[in-house]
């Protein structure tokens, strides 16, 4: 099976949507996807997600199942640099969390104290460890359908099969969702990661032994189509490449 990880485009986060340039960055994704055999497709309920995933559902007249769970990822923190308001739990200052062991601990990374504390918008008695614990799950389910069901740290490939599916989504649930497949704290990928909007992840499964898979990636956040049109990769996956850029985001 293949998996195909698709962050929304170039995003309005006002309104929830995209700007002009996102757009355009869906509108090339599409002529991509276009060319693929895709079994289903799966989007995010919000509304960047969605309008990214349209462009290449009108043109491939097709629907998506949309899963809550595949929202940006929504726990609130407050974080160890005194900031004072919440913000996203995966948004750390690299002092802060880079020299922290249990941060590259898999089963261990939201049991530090400002993890525990946590909160979502929805529900502040659900923090970081409960929403982990809901996406990953519920990924696991998707997997499932499919033919791959979890076992412990690899998959029974109950249905083995070369289906192709495509999730349009955000970075910081793709990270978790890549983390729990490679069995890695997701700490570790929002932080060294870096998906593009309209970026597309690629992941097989590779069965080595009959009824025994895991998943591998073969491309991360792939913007060829973007280059393919002449479109410049938008800058909002980033922060400041060098402290002295004015222009760019910093904290």
């Amino acid at each position: 099976m293949r998996l195909l990880i698709i962050r929304h485009g170039d995003p309005d986060y006002a309104k929830d949507s995209l700007t002009e340039k996102g757009w355009r960055e869906a509108k090339f994704l599409a002529e991509r996807m276009e060319k693929e055999k895709i079994a289903a497709f799966y989007v995010s309920p919000l509304g960047r997600a969605k309008d990214t995933a349209s462009v290449t559902l009108k043109k491939m007249g097709r629907t998506a199942v949309e899963c809550d769970w595949l929202r940006e990822f929504a726990p609130r923190i407050k974080r160890p640099d005194g900031q004072g308001s919440e913000q996203i739990a995966w948004d750390w200052l690299p002092e802060d969390w880079a020299q922290e062991p249990l941060f590259y601990n898999s089963s261990a990374w939201t049991q530090h104290p400002v993890m525990e504390e946590g909160c979502t918008h929805e529900d502040k008695r659900k923090g970081v460890e409960a929403e982990h614990r809901w996406v990953v799950e519920n990924f696991d389910r998707l997997l499932a359908e499919h033919g791959y069901v979890r076992d412990g740290a690899i998959y029974r490939a109950e249905r083995a099969n070369r289906d192709t599916i495509a999730l349009f989504c955000h970075f910081g649930v793709e990270c978790v969702l890549l983390g729990h497949l490679m069995n890695t704290s997701p700490m570790v990928l929002w932080h060294h990661l870096c998906a593009a909007p309209t970026s597309v992840t690629t992941v097989y499964t590779e069965e080595r032994r009959e009824g025994k898979a895991i998943f591998r990636t073969s491309s991360f956040g792939d913007i060829s189509h973007l280059y393919a049109a002449g479109e410049e990769p938008a800058f909002a996956a980033r922060f400041c490449e060098t402290f002295d850029c004015a222009n760019e985001r910093h904290d």
